[in-house]
């Protein structure tokens, strides 16, 4: 079983920065595709940033030279670095993976949880 857990959400000031984890609990051979994603009250979710296995990276224009997605490969975590946060990043954030859980298999999709983000005016 394959579990994903964010964390680092909180309340912080406009201006302020915050750094979210996700950690990838059980067994995966490989991750191909990573992402962070938000919804807002009232509001669809959205997807924030990915990045392949590759290293190729997308941002949603309203983040973008603001967040940085990247991972620790020894301790199979990913991260959202957040800088210059808005009020109108105010969401719950959660991480999703498409990872084989053995080589040459098949790929699966995994979702965490999610945690809140707020951020005051």
């Amino acid at each position: 079983q394959v579990q994903l857990v964010e964390s680092g959400g909180g309340l912080v000031q406009a201006g302020g920065s915050l750094k979210l984890s996700c950690d990838v609990i059980g067994s995966v051979f490989s991750i191909a595709h990573m992402t962070w994603n938000r919804q807002a009250p009232g509001n669809q979710r959205e997807l924030v940033a990915s990045r392949t296995s590759g290293g190729a990276q997308y941002y949603v224009d309203s983040v973008k030279d603001r967040f940085t997605i990247f991972r620790d490969n020894t301790n199979n975590t990913i991260y959202l670095q957040m800088n210059n946060l808005k009020p109108e990043d105010t969401a719950v954030y959660s991480c999703g993976i498409q990872a084989r859980r053995v080589n040459g298999g098949k790929v699966y999709e995994y979702w965490g949880q999610g945690t809140q983000v707020t951020v005051s005016s």
